[in-house]
């Protein structure tokens, strides 16, 4: 009996192990502890100072319930003291009540100042002007505008490095959660609505960004390319991109918009004001929303 208890022990501690590693993602890289601009760091610097304070009290416990366990465990010859009386020790109560409250507290003001200072919406400290790249959720892919380069892109987006991006981002499809890792945290894409994200690349290089909440049967394709580049490669590319690729007309964004997965695409121009004409189409509930035919005509109008 007791050789088969060990052989038990010694086969489940491998299949543990497994799975911390499985389910915490040991076999790949932390990407988000490995950040590439201003947010990111300082999120991951919470993270850090998070993950510590909370094992000054996580670590002694789990270390404590297994000595108890091990030391109290019902055997032969057991020799620890059994003192069913006890039943209070101020000392102990001040050590288990008084370095909790003392943890939250920090982790309180910590987290307080943090929230204060990586509000999304507000703008970096920058010597360079912040560039808008419009971000547009749909099934099952991304949709991003350039207004003042006139070009969009799909699954893709590329910026330069060291300066401010200025994301604006709303969804034309179920709530979608919009997150580069190495740049900083998720922000909601909502019908309806136009979000701020503030990011910044630190340095250029190729990152990876994808939609976060689960939004039907494709939803595990929702990933795009980041790409950091010096600023003269950056109006290279969108030179490029004007003079190679197609034109997005209202038309063809009602085509995209329609559920289906889909591979990078560059388009050189797309209607003027159309993720302000998304955020609006979805607005009100008292039917000020515009309707594809309205889209058209305002467009004809202008």
């Amino acid at each position: 009996m007791k050789a088969s208890k060990a052989v038990r022990w010694a086969a489940s501690l491998p299949m543990l192990l497994l799975l911390i590693l499985t389910t915490t993602g040991c076999t790949e890289k932390f990407v988000v502890l490995d950040p590439k601009g201003p947010i990111a760091e300082q999120q991951r610097d919470l993270i850090i100072i998070s993950t510590v304070l909370t094992s000054i009290v996580i670590v002694p416990v789990l270390i404590l319930t297994a000595i108890i366990i091990w030391r109290y465990r019902d055997r032969k010859g057991r020799k620890a003291k059994y003192t069913p009386g006890w039943e209070h020790s101020t000392k102990l109560e001040v050590i288990w009540w008084g370095i909790p409250i003392v943890i939250i507290t920090i982790l309180a003001i910590i987290t307080v100042k943090g929230t204060y200072a990586l509000e999304p919406s507000k703008p970096l400290v920058s010597d360079k002007k912040p560039m808008t790249i419009q971000v547009t959720s749909l099934d099952w892919k991304w949709l991003f505008q350039y207004p003042e380069q006139g070009i969009a892109t799909v699954n893709y987006v590329k910026f330069p490095e060291d300066v401010p991006i200025r994301f604006e981002i709303t969804a034309d499809s179920p709530m979608n959660s919009f997150w580069i890792p190495q740049l900083g945290g998720q922000m909601y894409a909502m019908s309806g609505m136009a979000m701020t994200l503030y990011l910044q690349a630190d340095e250029q290089g190729a990152y990876w960004g994808s939609g976060a909440n689960f939004t039907g049967k494709d939803f595990t394709k929702m990933y795009f390319d980041v790409h950091a580049a010096p600023q003269d490669e950056f109006e290279q590319w969108v030179s490029e991109v004007k003079a190679s690729s197609p034109v997005l007309t209202l038309d063809g964004y009602k085509r995209l918009s329609e559920p289906a997965a889909s591979d990078i695409r560059t388009f050189s121009a797309f209607p003027e004001g159309l993720f302000e004409m998304t955020v609006t189409k979805y607005a009100s509930s008292h039917n000020h929303g515009l309707s594809w035919e309205d889209i058209q005509k305002v467009q004809i109008e202008e």
